[in-house]
């Protein structure tokens, strides 16, 4: 898949990096991510020599017929582990669980804290549970990283990709061995989240936001509900009142005929 993906990808794309140096030849690590895009996924195992694996949605996996097996060889590929998300819970402990297996084994495992794309490439709140855990848990360090205009390249609704350089910014390795053990103490896994984040607004220089992405896209959906439901009813009142004006206006042509018609009649000899 780095041939045949990373690749053509490089040569197209051309993304600049720094800070290879911070990831390590050989052993585990976590790369932490800010998450603008779809593509995040494909530009950092890119230029790494290391392979890298992120966790992916299980109905990537599993969606039956040719195109779906396709699509599961593909993400299977590119290092990508389902997750099963029907439950909050579960898919949260099958996610911490997939990281720390990767781990053990002395690889690289990709993660975005903020668990869903930015909705306006802002950088958002990082969820204390899969990261902290995971790198309290074994003990890999935490690679910042921030993925730079990677969103510019294929906005929503746009087919084609705009060619473009995006750019990587890879940070020095935090140590938390100092929590070691702790990883189920609430306050530290928010310590160490916010720790992290703050090194990404840094690299990535994106303004932060200190709410959940989750939370602003709900905002964001329901506010477009809103607003449609709004324009909605703007229409369906506007249509009323052209209704009622022309109602009116058929009134009174009605009316003045029947004036020119009784005027008409008195004329008459």
């Amino acid at each position: 898949m780095k041939v045949t993906i990373g690749g053509p990808l490089k040569l197209a794309f051309r993304p600049w990096v720094e800070g290879l140096e911070n990831v390590p030849a050989e052993g585990a690590a976590i790369l932490a991510s800010n998450h603008l895009s779809f593509s995040d996924s494909f530009f950092l195992p890119a230029v790494l020599d290391r392979k890298v694996t992120f966790i992916a949605k299980a109905e990537y996996f599993t969606t039956p017929g040719v195109k779906g097996r396709m699509t599961a060889a593909f993400f299977k590929g590119v290092g990508q582990l389902p997750v099963d998300r029907s439950g909050a819970r579960g898919a949260g402990e099958a996610a911490i669980k997939s990281g720390m297996d990767v781990l053990e084994r002395g690889e690289l495992f990709g993660i975005y804290p903020e668990g869903t794309r930015s909705p306006d490439g802002r950088l958002y709140r990082g969820k204390p549970g899969g990261l902290a855990r995971v790198a309290l848990a074994t003990g890999a360090p935490v690679l910042p990283v921030a993925m730079i205009d990677t969103e510019k390249i294929q906005p929503p609704g746009k087919v084609m990709p705009k060619l473009m350089r995006p750019g990587i910014r890879i940070g020095k390795p935090l140590d938390f061995s100092r929590y070691q053990g702790m990883e189920h103490d609430r306050f530290v896994l928010r310590a160490v989240t916010d720790e992290v984040m703050y090194e990404i607004m840094k690299l990535s220089g994106q303004e932060y936001v200190d709410m959940y992405a989750t939370a602003m896209k709900r905002q964001l959906s329901e506010a477009a509900k809103a607003e449609k439901e709004a324009e909605k009813a703007a229409k369906a009142a506007l249509a009323r009142a052209e209704k009622e004006q022309a109602e009116k206006e058929k009134a009174r042509k009605e009316q003045a005929e029947k004036e020119e018609q009784t005027e008409q009649r008195r004329s008459e000899p």
